[in-house]
This record gives structure tokens, sequence and C-alpha cells, in this order.
């Protein structure tokens, strides 16, 4: 029987996605507070410049996936306009239904599908970007979700993840104090949920590192692939290119 990390434990590969989806359960409703918090509001901008770097043009179609709330879904429907499409996807039902309430209430309606990236229910060659923001460090089979991203990118399109990192050397030890004593005790006060923030600081350790993601990315297919370290490495937008 195969097994994988889930954060620092081992687990049955065929158990990680459950696990996952427990503690995406929990989170949900205080999902977007807990993001501003916990990263002072440096999301907002990690995002926006990964909307930039994206370079959308009207009438482009792009697949967001593990969207959750709909930031990147968001901003990448203002890019493309009314000709353009973009996908909003996720595993967990409780985040895709908080993302499409959020993207509603803003007056944008797209389409929302439930789906696991290492199983991409769409035809091959049919978008011209897909992004993946703070999900892929959850994927069981990461080479199998890169695998099926770069099947439905048509050629010349883009996969863009962004993802936590390893941040550089001076910034380490308090880093991880901040990551295991603060981060825990704040998803505690404000989600009742330390466990799943304890995971959340456990699974950014057990995830590739920017040169090893860069790696993984080529192995899986990807022509060129390059990364941008932001905020001094505490997340790195690696960007490939399908050939």
């Amino acid at each position: 029987m195969s097994t994988t990390h889930f954060g620092f434990n081992t687990v049955d590969a065929a158990d990680k996605a459950s696990q996952v989806k427990q503690v995406f359960d929990s989170v949900a409703p205080k999902y977007d507070l807990m993001n501003d918090l916990m990263s002072v509001g440096l999301h907002r901008l990690w995002k926006r410049y990964t909307v930039m770097v994206a370079n959308l043009k009207p009438g482009d179609c792009v697949l967001d996936i593990a969207g959750g709330t709909g930031d990147l879904a968001l901003a990448f429907s203002k890019r493309i306009g009314p000709t353009g499409t973009v996908v909003h996807t996720d595993i967990n039902q409780a985040m895709l239904s908080t993302g499409r309430n959020r993207l509603t209430d803003a007056g944008v309606l797209l389409p929302t599908v439930v789906c696991d990236a290492e199983k991409l229910p769409f035809t091959a060659n049919q978008f011209n970007a897909v992004s993946v923001a703070f999900g892929l460090r959850n994927m069981t089979r990461k080479d199998l979700a890169l695998a099926e991203m770069l099947r439905v990118l048509k050629p010349g399109g883009k996969l863009l993840v962004l993802e936590f990192s390893k941040v550089m050397a001076p910034l380490e030890k308090v880093y991880d104090w901040y990551s295991f004593n603060v981060l825990p005790r704040l998803g505690q006060w404000i989600t009742g949920d330390a466990a799943s923030y304890r995971y959340l600081a456990e699974s950014i350790r057990m995830h590739p590192d920017q040169e090893n993601l860069k790696n993984l990315m080529r192995e899986s297919g990807f022509s060129h692939v390059d990364y941008h370290n932001l905020s001094g490495g505490i997340v790195a937008l690696h960007v490939a290119i399908k050939c």
C-alpha cells in the first residue's frame, strides 16, 4: 500500500484527500479572514502579481484549480472580459460554495466545478492559462496533477503555480517561530481550529522547494519553467509554458 505525507505524518495515499477535505471543511467559513491575518494582507499582492504575469487577453479561456474563495477567478474574469471564460474549480465543496457565493455577490457568474486536479474533466488543449494558488502542496500525486494541467492547456498556454516555498536563510528562524507558534494560536482564536493551521505550517515544509518544483514541472512535460520569489521566498510563483 502506497503512503504519502499529511503534514509531518505519514498516511495511506488513498486517505490523504479525505484528510485534506476535513481541513478545508473546517476553515472555509473564515478562510479569507485568516488569509488576511496570516499574511498581513500580502496574499492579495501575491495574487495581483500572478494576474499581471498571466498577461491574459480578452476572450481567453482560463482554468482556476483549487480556486477556493475565488480571488484569482474574480481577477481573471476582469481581464478576459465577456468574451472569455474562467472555470472556477476546487475539490472541496465547502470552499467552492464559499467562493461561488462571493463571486455571485460581486455580480460575477462563472462556471463552477467540483473536481480533482489529478483527474480533470476537461478536454485536451482547451485553456490559454491554468492557475493553482496555494493548492498544489495539498495534492497527493503532484506529478499526475501537473500532467493533467499540461494536457488541458493549449500549445503555448501558461501554467501559473502560486505556492508557499522555501524562505531565504536569514528569515528561517523567525518564520519557523511564527509558523509553529503564532499560526496555530491564530487559527484557534479565529476558527476554533488550531490543528488545521499546524497542518498548514507542516505542509509548507513538506512541499518541494523552488528548484525541486521547477524540476518536477519540467519532468511533467513543460518546455519552459521559471519562478519568481516573493516576500523573501515565503511564496514563489512558478510559471511554465506548454510547447
